[in-house]
């Protein structure tokens, strides 16, 4: 079968005292160590004939033989949805997804996702963890925009997921903010974790914090808000929409950790918050990446541009502080 593979490793010294699933690995460069360990405790691989652990520390002359089945079935639909794709090699496709449309399936959302979109478009997938399925690596919340990157097969994913674990992965975001940084450049330093009372939130006050931190630059000062570049040390789970909101600057359209900033209309400031009751979604978008190619070792960038919502408001506002000059 296609993508069936049948092999046998005979252990010498230099794998001496070494875990089973880690030889695994190493000597099938398509096969994670997590694929490998799933694999030995499910009976697919046994070292001399018999069946043993995940972590089972191999001896010289240990003979491991099996076979690394075909991927299962995808568990999603492929849907022809029109994507931006940036690139796209054997080992990874890289895109610049439009606001408004989850990465994942999840409940309530099993269909009209960019993995059901990627399902459709890649025609080459090794398959990731034993399903024949796109690997996300990292993600991004349904309304922010802006490059993401997968991978087509176990390597490529256990690669870019380490460089993600190990923070070698470069991501650069631009956001719109509320109101007028104080400095030109900063950083927020502060924990992040679940809400104490609304478990789909995240706060800066929590009962299990995990250190975060956001580092942010000026671009351009607009009508009371500031466009801003952030770099991110960690990746907390909406990271930058909660370290603005808790410095008092929010991330504009922001209807979970911003809505309060949205006021009434007033004499002086009406057609600033004509243009805010517009806003459909936060104004964030991932702009840039760098990583390492699974493959060539070779260092890539991509860049993704602000899309037409968000240059439209930047536009509007610049417009307004013309007419004021």
């Amino acid at each position: 079968m296609p993508g069936r593979k049948d092999f046998i490793i005979c252990v010498d010294k230099s794998g001496s005292g070494k875990r089973l699933d880690v030889v695994v690995s190493s000597f099938l460069p398509s096969c994670s160590r997590s694929l490998a360990a799933s694999l030995i405790q499910k009976g697919n691989i046994l070292v001399q004939d018999d069946l043993k652990k995940p972590g089972y520390r191999v001896r010289p002359g240990d003979k491991i033989s099996g076979t690394i089945p075909d991927p299962d079935p995808v568990r999603y639909t492929p849907e022809p949805i029109e994507i931006d794709i940036l690139y796209q090699d054997s080992d990874i496709i890289v895109i610049n997804k439009p606001p408004g449309i989850v990465v994942h399936p999840a409940p309530g959302h099993y269909s009209g996702t960019i993995v059901n979109a990627l399902l459709y478009h890649c025609h080459d997938l090794a398959g990731i963890g034993g399903e024949m399925r796109p690997g996300i690596v990292h993600r991004l919340d349904k309304d922010t925009s802006g490059v993401l990157v997968a991978a087509k097969n176990d390597s490529a994913h256990a690669f870019l997921s380490f460089q993600f674990k190990e923070r070698k992965i470069k991501k650069t975001y631009v956001a719109l903010v509320h109101g007028s940084m104080e400095q030109d450049s900063g950083s927020i330093v502060l924990p992040i974790g679940r809400h104490a009372s609304d478990r789909k939130k995240m706060s800066v006050v929590t009962r299990k914090p995990r250190i975060a931190e956001t580092y942010w630059k000026v671009v351009e000062r607009l009508e009371g808000m500031t466009l801003i570049s952030i770099d991110l040390k960690t990746g907390r789970t909406h990271q930058i929409r909660v370290h603005c909101s808790a410095i008092k600057h929010p991330v504009v359209g922001d209807q979970i950790y911003g809505q309060s900033r949205i006021k009434a209309p007033n004499a002086n400031n009406k057609e600033k918050q004509e243009l805010l009751k517009s806003v459909k979604r936060q104004m964030l978008h991932a702009w840039r990446i760098s990583f390492r190619h699974p493959s060539t070792k070779k260092t890539m960038e991509f860049e993704a541009p602000i899309p037409y919502d968000m240059a439209e408001l930047i536009d509007s506002l610049k417009e307004i502080i013309r007419r004021k000059a």
